[in-house]
């Protein structure tokens, strides 16, 4: 038969360890010291083993089996507390699982440190971010597969969809140092980029199709994500635009060259939160709003929002 111990019988035990005594335990748990024996001896008869060596000692010391059901103790009282956790926040409205659509337009280093406090606030809380293009965060979030997301606004409205602007970013067209073009050193104009690949993220939602932004080479290489862009510029491969944030320290240290190349659009642009209205945020998505609007609004120049939104519309980069 197998043993069958309780969960007061685990806690008891713990309680026994935690203060040092039978004695200091019972009056821990306003219990009297022979309940707690009567607890602790049942426990020892269901495990079958002795947990506590009585002898030679005033206080119980735990034996080596006893060491060993206390970890197990303190993991599924643990468990149980994170469960009753979860429970009471559910019953008060915050989220059992957070789902959120990102944009790598967003400053990595503040969406780090927003997450990390996160954790912090919400314990409870399972997070899943799904990082991507403008279409993906808006397919994400029309969709109810994320309660929020962050990235830049679209032309085309929808009147479920709520854009609010939030901080600002920008796209700088860069090239490796040894790339031909970043060996130029002076402004470049159209004839000088035609010929030279182009490094271009591609949207896989499909909603921007047959747009491209910031794109002006005749050959194009097109990748799913700014991170393999990024690794493929600085190899050499192809030159394009990449969020400054992204590349600040390769520019810093000279693996890459800002592109003096005025056609280039690279007036910074608004970042928004966006959500769908039929899928109002709970408490755990309003604190992540909050904590990435507070940490990006130094970043924010006090323009009128439909000229901002007008220029997150059209400059994504492809």
């Amino acid at each position: 038969m197998q043993p069958h111990p309780t969960l007061d019988q685990l806690h008891v035990f713990l309680t026994v360890v935690e203060k040092g005594s039978f004695s200091a335990a019972s009056r821990a748990l306003n219990r009297t010291q022979s309940v707690i024996s009567y607890t602790i001896a049942n426990l020892e008869a269901q495990l079958r083993v002795a947990l506590f060596s009585r002898s030679g000692t005033k206080r119980p010391q735990l034996t080596e089996a006893g060491r060993s059901v206390l970890e197990d103790a303190r993991r599924l009282l643990g468990d149980l507390d994170l469960m009753r956790a979860r429970v009471r926040a559910l019953s008060d409205g915050l989220e059992a699982e957070l789902n959120v659509a990102m944009s790598a337009i967003v400053p990595s280093d503040i969406v780090v440190d927003v997450l990390r406090a996160f954790r912090t606030h919400y314990p409870t809380v399972s997070l899943n971010v799904t990082v991507g293009t403008l279409g993906i965060i808006m397919d994400a979030v029309m969709a109810g597969k994320a309660a929020v997301g962050f990235g830049g606004a679209m032309a085309t409205r929808n009147d479920q969809i709520v854009f609010e602007r939030i901080g600002q970013s920008a796209m700088i067209p860069v090239a490796a140092a040894d790339h031909p073009l970043g060996m130029l050193r002076r402004p470049l104009n159209l004839a000088d980029v035609r010929d030279e690949t182009q490094l271009v993220v591609y949207d896989a939602s499909g909603l921007t199709k047959g747009r491209d932004f910031n794109v002006f080479s005749l050959k194009t290489w097109r990748v799913s994500d700014n991170a393999t862009k990024h690794l493929f510029i600085r190899g050499g491969l192809g030159w394009g635009g990449l969020p400054a944030y992204l590349v600040k320290d390769d520019l810093a240290d000279g693996r890459l060259v800002h592109l003096e190349f005025p056609a280039f659009d690279q007036d910074e642009y608004p970042i928004h939160v966006i959500r769908n209205v039929a899928n109002p945020p709970g408490p755990a998505a309003r604190w992540l709003v909050a904590e990435l609007r507070a940490r990006l609004s130094g970043t924010v120049r006090h323009r009128e929002h439909q000229q901002g939104s007008e220029h997150g519309s059209r400059k994504a980069d492809g």
